[in-house]
């Protein structure tokens, strides 16, 4: 179905060539889904986006049993039952640590990244998939719930590599006029992920008090197809020529992702991507962080990727049950409820040819006003409950339409966007630092709602809507269109904004389309 949807956005514009003309000018000739592009993204993004769905939603379901095994596990050891906010306590981190071990993962990409590569850096994070997988599939033989709790903070490390190195990987396998709808598919798996841990989790299938340690052991299943498959797949042709300077092995692989020989243009771009750089180097993040060029873009991802997160969508997955259950929805038909939501997840993303159609930016800002309204009438819907005999159906209408603006756009969307608005050179520094901002958000989320739940009460999704406003204001005012940009062409984009201009080096190409000579440009400089 992935590779369908893909082929049917190219289906009108494979045919064209080069060396065609068109009223005089070469047509530019458009990236066409291969056969290795379309396998390289489906078996990266489900050895690796996979698991980060998997487990955002896979303790939600079996959680009732957890507990019990918390508690039964405590008896027997000190002989008296664990208290209440103790439990609370244990169970939060349970939660949150899986987020917490994605903060961390998201702090190794850069020194990964460089050392490894793209593709090396996927097959090594296997290794935080496949230990905790046997983890807590072992955990209640070993009658130890500290097991289960450390293996969520070594997932965690797997989903914070994955969020960050997957989008990183195939921006630069695919071409420009694919990379949107390419990196949809690391939201797909990344939903269809969370709806298979739904499925699984229905009481008669594995959420229950048997099948729970299992439900968990599975994570491991598509690591290890991972580590077998992707071997056989190309490295990132742009890691290979700028930051290896293996030409002959990038032109290669490029010639092998497009299918035809003629990459010459492709590889010019990259190589004026390569000089526009070497004034910089390679940023660390320190670097960054004083970089007056990238001024804006870094700004733009930390809040684009604070809103992602603290928008509350995570909220929902890892206490869907709860939520469910304090909007009226009887106990025997939560389960029901949650799978189809993640249905209805899955289906939105699946749309991945909107994303060079309608543009990144649109999509951003309508999904998070969605989710504002959303939210808003989610609390309305609340506190008319107990007065209106037919306002649960409301509040779980609401819970379906803010999943739905998620995941049309602040959902799939915020590392592309990352991946997109940095150069090579500065990306993993960058996606270092927004996958820091996304999974330290989505930790204060996990660890804080259950107490905010109990100190709001139905309030507490006012707070995601104000956040929601504020993130869909700044991207309106403040983040540019980047579809069918190159990354060049983005951060020229940006140049007004942090009041500086790209230079080349002397004796150096001249940019693609420029109308000013690249050797009267100022040069750009740190602040």
């Amino acid at each position: 179905i992935v590779l369908l949807l893909l082929m049917k956005v190219t289906t009108a514009s494979n045919t064209t060539m080069a060396e065609y003309k068109k009223e005089g000018k070469p047509v530019e000739r458009r990236g066409r889904l291969t056969v290795v592009l379309g396998l390289a993204t489906f078996i990266s993004t489900f050895g690796s986006s996979f698991q980060y769905g998997y487990n955002v939603a896979v303790i939600n379901s079996p959680s009732p049993f957890m507990q019990q095994f918390y508690n039964t596990t405590y008896m027997e050891r000190y002989n008296s039952p664990m208290e209440e906010d103790f439990l609370t306590l244990l169970w939060s981190l349970s939660v949150s640590m899986f987020p917490l071990g994605g903060f961390f993962g998201s702090i190794m990409v850069a020194p990964l990244v460089n050392k490894l590569g793209r593709k090396g850096t996927l097959l090594f994070n296997n290794i935080f998939a496949i230990v905790p997988a046997v983890m807590m599939g072992v955990s209640e033989i070993a009658k130890s719930y500290e097991i289960i709790i450390v293996a969520r903070f070594i997932v965690g490390i797997c989903a914070g590599l994955a969020s960050n190195v997957v989008p990183m990987y195939l921006s630069e396998l695919a071409p420009k006029n694919l990379r949107g709808a390419i990196c949809i598919v690391t939201e797909l798996l990344i939903t269809s992920g969370i709806l298979l841990a739904q499925t699984l989790g229905i009481r008669h299938i594995l959420g229950n008090g048997t099948g729970w340690t299992l439900l968990l052991g599975l994570t491991g299943i598509p690591a290890v197809i991972e580590l077998l498959l992707l071997p056989f797949f190309p490295e990132s042709p742009r890691y290979m020529l700028i930051q290896k300077g293996d030409e002959k092995r990038a032109r290669k692989i490029l010639q092998r992702l497009r299918g035809w020989e003629d990459v010459d243009e492709e590889l010019l771009e990259m190589r004026l991507e390569e000089q526009s750089e070497k004034a910089e180097g390679r940023l660390t993040v320190l670097n960054l962080l004083s970089q007056r060029s990238l001024r804006w873009q870094l700004i733009s991802i930390i809040v684009i990727n604070m809103g992602q997160q603290l928008s509350g969508v995570n909220a929902i997955f890892y206490y869907a049950n709860s939520i469910y259950a304090n909007a009226g929805v009887r106990q025997n038909d939560i389960q029901y409820v949650t799978v189809g939501t993640g249905a209805v997840n899955v289906c939105m993303v699946m749309a991945v040819s909107i994303v060079e159609s309608s543009g990144r930016k649109l999509l951003l800002v309508c999904g998070f006003a969605v989710n504002c309204v959303a939210c808003v009438l989610f609390t309305v819907a609340l506190n008319l409950q107990d007065s209106v005999a037919w306002m649960p159906y409301v509040s779980i209408a609401c819970v379906v339409v803010y999943i739905m603006g998620h995941a049309i756009g602040p959902g799939p969307l915020p590392f592309l966007v990352t991946s997109e608005m940095f150069r090579q050179t500065a990306r993993p520094a960058a996606l270092m630092i927004a996958g820091g901002v996304h999974w330290l958000s989505n930790f204060i989320v996990g660890l804080a709602f259950p107490y905010l739940e109990k100190g709001l009460g139905n309030y507490s999704f006012l707070i995601f809507a104000f956040i929601c406003l504020v993130t869909l204001v700044y991207i309106w005012i403040v983040v540019p269109e980047t579809k069918n940009k190159t990354f060049l062409e983005i951060s020229q984009m940006f140049d007004k904004r942090n009041k500086v201009e790209i230079k080349l080096d002397a004796g150096d190409l001249p940019l693609k389309e420029s109308k000013e000579n690249p050797w009267d440009v100022a040069k750009v400089t740190s602040f």
